[in-house]
């Protein structure tokens, strides 16, 4: 084992697979042992039981599909407005500099503090949710975005405008297709981000999704639910981002070569 040297395809599963075992033995080890008490940590036999009635009987797959919509719609508002604004700053530092100051200010905003006036302001709908997802994920958005375009290899831009090439030409054939790859491992780790704002969002005023359920299990001390419910968000988060990493490497490449 060396540093920064790459790992197969077939290791790294093995050894991803390998933790998750490791953690749901050590789990198992302390709830069924009667190490931890299982009103403050239910095993994961209770917590699988809980998970199937949960899906069978209490429509808990409604909530899922709710939570899933909330957070693809409010990320992809974010990153359709995102995108252009951050591609501008980084092209152009006049654009830069006048809207930087405000995002690098906003980004810092904690978007569930915006949640009791968000609620005075959209009640308490679907528009208040999406608005916690797109204040979340819009600014660091926005930022990383630019940041990205502005690191493009000052050697293409000089090459290109040897070449001819015009200040506009030069945006849409040099500094987005440069950046590109970059980009889409930003919007990969803000979707992740969005996550957790939703679950925020949905503990707050809420009749379905997966933090209404949660909210609802701790009223009742059921952690066994309260864990299925994150460990179903933690799975699909899983999915989300390995699905995210495979069009990513089909879309560009040549950015995974030296990894």
């Amino acid at each position: 084992m060396k540093p920064l040297t790459p790992v197969a395809p077939a290791t790294r599963v093995t050894l991803g697979i390998a933790f998750f075992v490791l953690f749901v033995a050590v789990w198992a080890i302390a709830t069924l042992g009667g190490f931890v008490p299982k009103t403050f940590l239910a095993d994961p036999i209770t917590m699988v039981k809980s998970g199937y009635t949960l899906i069978a009987e209490m429509g808990f797959l409604k909530d899922i599909g709710m939570t899933v919509w909330r957070v693809l719609g409010g990320f992809i508002i974010a990153a359709l407005i995102a995108l252009p604004l951050g591609v501008l700053m980084g092209a152009y530092k006049p654009i830069e500099a006048f809207f930087e100051p405000f995002v690098s200010f906003a980004r810092y905003l904690p978007a569930s503090a915006f949640i009791p006036l968000l609620i005075l302001w959209a009640g308490i709908g679907e528009a208040q949710k999406l608005s916690v997802i797109f204040i979340g994920s819009f600014f660091q958005l926005v930022l990383m975005i630019a940041v990205a375009v502005g690191n493009t290899r000052r050697d293409l831009v000089e090459a290109a405008y040897t070449l001819g090439a015009s200040d506009s030409s030069l945006v849409k054939r040099v500094l987005i297709p440069g950046a590109a790859p970059e980009i889409a491992e930003i919007l990969r780790m803000v979707l992740g981000w969005a996550w957790t704002y939703v679950i925020v969002a949905e503990l707050i005023g809420a009749s379905s999704g997966i933090g209404h359920m949660i909210t609802d299990s701790q009223a009742l001390l059921a952690t066994d639910q309260i864990i299925f419910g994150i460990i179903v968000i933690g799975l699909i988060g899983l999915v989300s981002d390995l699905l995210f990493k495979r069009v990513n490497r089909q879309l560009f490449p040549w950015a995974a070569l030296g990894k």
